[in-house]
């Protein structure tokens, strides 16, 4: 009921605009500067008025025709939670893992554009004012993935500042589109600036770091977005930095952010944020307080709560002035002038982007491209892949095989088609091939919950097979529902996706409803899964109770039958937010035969394990804990152990065994990388993930992902997941040997780097132009990423041991040569001193070029070359 009562609201608020006379109001002339517009606007508000656009859900202002405006919107790789079909690409650790900068711009302007489309159709459908259909997109997340246990990284672009700096640049390029007076779309960089888990504790947790620290590691990337690809917007996190909450830090907040790096946009709060201050952080006496010190350090907008509703008392009473929410307000109200919001959809060049350009054939081949240039083979020996079309018989085994949950990653969007692992394997194969899929193992266990025998026609309602499905529009299963016949239910929706007509899922609840017929005496259980909560009544007992939020912890009943009897079966569901799951499993545990396995695949002449872990067991703040996963984060980074028992087993059949990895973090595979002859990691690679794996397997695309993490061999090799000391973390500083270094990715063909070229010195913040000369030195047509580190050597300053400062992802044919130029610039080769202060160190300088980095193990099949220049 409040749902159909906003969206009246909607169409009461157009109109009551419809009667503004716009011509009187200055702000509404587009012939005058923005500027002049957003003062006019301004200064015609109330502070009720003022005080209530600085939340996200910002109301309409009826006098003056000002629409309501939800600043909440999320295209972290593809438009994400809209209730329409959208382009979904690899997650961003897998788009990191291209190297490729003018991949990311071409990705994150289809993803404009399919956001301009849902806003257009939004506003001719009167519902611009809902969450996720506006154009203020809070992405991309530039935090530095410093430790591989933090279950958000696979949303950032990795360990390296460089590498962030240089792909979230594109990224924001793209998005905002390279119109002089409008946005195309606005980015905002996330999460400002010192975050990176643990996730449980992420409300409360107080960083410190080394100024050196500070400015080498987690600043430079922010820096670079705001300074260099004038960022939109800037989030600020969770935590604490030096005893401030980051949205009330005024040494990030006003004296790096604002003063130093002159960042004239806006800032919203992580979601929650302001109350933290009172609630976690325990750093303020009350919400008044948190909202006073948030907005006098710049931070604009609230998202999720309302306690800047308190800021209208705290100017009347003198506690703030008023000129500080007329300041935040002129920020938020540029942003929606430059989106072009108040001018006519005629002046404005994405205003008539159609709907039809929601997935279209472009966006779904560059998804595709996008895929199979993330894709790292890791290792292949012996020539084990790529594979041969013309194989007869094949076995596809794991949890990850045909997993379509997997493939999305988080913060994502739902496309029309999805292709699994297992889809993608089959179409490469002859229709006379023998295909023997299982999925054999859970991610952590070895017992899956099988189905008893045809269940599907034993459950009816009224004579209709499956199951009555009734969706409420509320948490509480009230009001007149929507009704359709399901199957088994089995759902997994994310935030905003549409779930019936007129329900989104976001806040809503359902029934279902069957009658089970047993067909013998005996036992029959049922598995259940749910997040929010659930409740299962048998003949209208309630026999597992989890209302109060069960979060995602797996129920089982056991049913005690007799043959021919009919048991009433509900199952009621409620979801609060974010994403939403129900699953009701009738069936039975059992514990899968490994032995067995092996011996039905013995005679197949390729093994795929397809395995890994996945967004179901990382991810922001989730309510997981299984082993070696607690809360979203990982506690160990082992591969988990069930599936390295498994590849043992498939391994002894002495059929080549290829083990394909998906993830969003770094995994640690010390057994699978001295046994089994080719691994290949796919990330979470999106919609057409399958299509990309098949098409690296079968030889179809040559691999050349390079990892933009490190790959360490055991939990030995981290220090404490709290510490954000840079200390052993990271190539950079790291000093052990590892299992794949940052940088790594072999290739179908091979590639020899000749004819480095430096000057033999140069004078102190003089650009250094660097060339070299690579060339495909093997038969098939492949790409190559070359990578440019430097390090100082003999210093008496902090410096890390490498660093990157230049990547070009590079097309050769076999034989051909191509010579690549970089110019390495003062400020790239400079580094903070203790107090943060940069420098540019004089002495040796090691210039080295590759398909890797120089010096380290399991370098990729490129050679590395190296000089050393003087700087004076």
């Amino acid at each position: 009921m409040k749902k159909i009562l906003f969206i009246a609201g909607i169409f009461l608020s157009a109109t009551v605009m419809g009667q503004v006379d716009k011509t009187k109001l200055p702000f509404w002339n587009d012939r005058l500067s923005f500027e002049e517009r957003v003062n006019d606007l301004v200064s015609r508000l109330t502070l009720d008025e003022k005080v209530a656009q600085m939340l996200n859900h910002a109301p309409a202002i009826d006098r003056l025709g000002i629409p309501a405006y939800d600043w909440w919107n999320e295209v972290l790789h593809g438009v994400a939670r809209t209730p329409y079909k959208t382009t979904v690409y690899p997650q961003a650790i897998a788009m990191a893992a291209t190297w490729d900068t003018a991949s990311l711009y071409t990705m994150a302007g289809q993803s404009a554009l399919e956001g301009r489309a849902i806003h257009n159709k939004a506003i001719a459908e009167g519902k611009s004012a809902e969450r996720y259909l506006g154009l203020t997109y809070w992405t991309p997340n530039i935090n530095i993935f410093r430790d591989p246990r933090w279950g958000r990284g696979q949303e950032t672009y990795g360990e390296d500042p460089f590498l962030t700096a240089m792909l979230g640049k594109a990224f924001v390029r793209g998005l905002q589109g390279e119109d002089p007076r409008y946005l195309k779309a606005a980015a905002c960089a996330k999460h400002y600036a010192i975050h990176s888990g643990p996730e449980p504790v992420r409300h409360s947790f107080d960083v410190d770091v080394s100024n050196y620290d500070l400015w080498d590691t987690y600043l430079p990337a922010f820096k670079e977005l705001v300074t260099k690809a004038n960022v939109a917007g800037v989030m600020c996190a969770y935590n604490a930095f030096r005893k401030k909450p980051c949205c009330g830090n005024d040494q990030l907040m006003i004296d790096i952010l604002r003063k130093q790096w002159g960042f004239s946009g806006y800032v919203t709060s992580d979601c929650g944020a302001i109350d933290d201050f009172v609630n976690y952080h325990k750093t303020h006496p009350n919400n008044e307080a948190a909202a006073i010190d948030a907005v006098a350090n710049g931070t604009d907008v609230e998202c999720g709560n309302s306690v800047y509703l308190t800021l209208t008392d705290a100017v009347k009473t003198g506690k703030i002035p008023e000129s500080d929410i007329d300041r935040s307000v002129k920020r938020l109200f540029m942003i929606r002038m430059r989106l072009g919001m108040f001018d006519p959809p005629s002046k404005v060049p994405y205003a008539q982007i159609p709907e039809s350009v929601l997935e279209s054939p472009s966006h779904k081949a560059h998804a595709l491209e996008m895929a199979r240039q993330s894709i790292v083979l890791l290792k292949n020996e012996q020539g084990t892949l790529p594979l041969s079309k013309s194989i007869k018989k094949i076995a596809v085994i794991g949890p990850n095989a045909d997993n379509n949950i997997a493939v999305l990653g988080n913060y994502n969007g739902i496309p029309s088609k999805i292709v699994t692992a297992l889809g993608g394997i089959k179409s490469k194969l002859a229709p006379d091939a023998e295909v023997i899929y299982e999925q054999a193992v859970n991610f952590t266990n070895d017992t899956l919950f099988r189905a008893a025998g045809n269940l599907n026609t034993s459950f009816t309602y009224e004579g209709k097979n499956g199951f009555k499905a009734e969706y409420f529009p509320n948490r509480e299963l009230k009001g007149t529902p929507v009704t359709r016949m399901e199957g088994m239910p089995d759902h997994y929706w994310q935030e905003g996706e549409t779930i019936v007509d007129r329900i989104n899922g976001n806040n809503f609840s359902a029934r279902y409803s069957a009658d089970y017929l047993a067909d013998k005496t005996g036992e029959l259980q049922f598995e259940l899964e749910g997040d929010d909560g659930y409740r299962f009544y048998i003949n209208d007992q309630l026999v597992v109770d989890a209302w109060e939020r069960n979060r995602w912890g797996a129920r089982l009943y056991t049913l005690k039958t007799r043959k021919d009897s009919v048991y009433k079966l509900r199952l009621e569901y409620w979801q609060g937010g974010y994403k939403a799951n129900i699953r009701l499993t009738p069936g039975n545990k059992v514990k899968t035969d490994f032995a067995a396995l092996a011996g039905r695949v013995k005679d197949a002449e390729a093994i795929l394990f397809i395995g890994g872990i996945s967004p179901q067991l990382e991810g922001e703040e989730m309510p997981v804990s299984y082993p070696g996963f607690n809360g979203g984060d990982r506690t160990s980074i082992m591969l988990p152990a069930v599936q390295t028992e498994l590849m043992k087993a498939l391994e002894s059949t002495g059929r080549p065994v290829i083990f394909v990895m998906m993830t969003g973090s770094a995994i640690a595979t010390p057994w699978e990388s001295e046994n089994i002859p080719a691994i290949v990691n796919a990330w979470y690679g999106g919609q057409s993930a399958g299509t990309a794996i098949a098409d690296v397997l079968f030889g179809d695309y040559n691999p050349a992902g390079r990892l933009p993490v490190t790959f360490y061999r055991s939990d030995a090799d981290l220090p404490p997941f709290e510490d954000y000391s840079m200390e052993h973390r990271t190539y950079r500083y790291f000093k052990g040997a590892v299992l794949y270094p940052f940088g790594h990715g072999m290739s179908y063909t091979t590639f020899k780097y000749s004819h480095l070229t430096t000057p033999v010195s140069v004078k102190d913040n003089t650009g250094i132009p660097v060339s070299v000369l690579v060339t495909n030195t093997g038969a098939r047509e492949g790409e190559e990423v070359v990578e440019l580190y430097v390090s100082y050597k003999n210093q008496s300053i902090h410096v890390p041991q490498r660093a990157l400062k230049g990547f070009q992802r590079i097309a050769l044919k076999p034989g051909e040569s191509k010579t690549v130029h970089f110019i390495l610039d003062g400020a790239a080769l400079a580094v903070p001193g203790a107090d943060g202060q940069m420098i540019r160190p004089k002495g040796n300088l090691v210039i080295s070029a590759g398909g890797g980095q120089p010096g380290v193990p399991n370098k990729t099949t490129s050679n590395v070359v190296q000089k050393t220049i003087v700087i004076n």
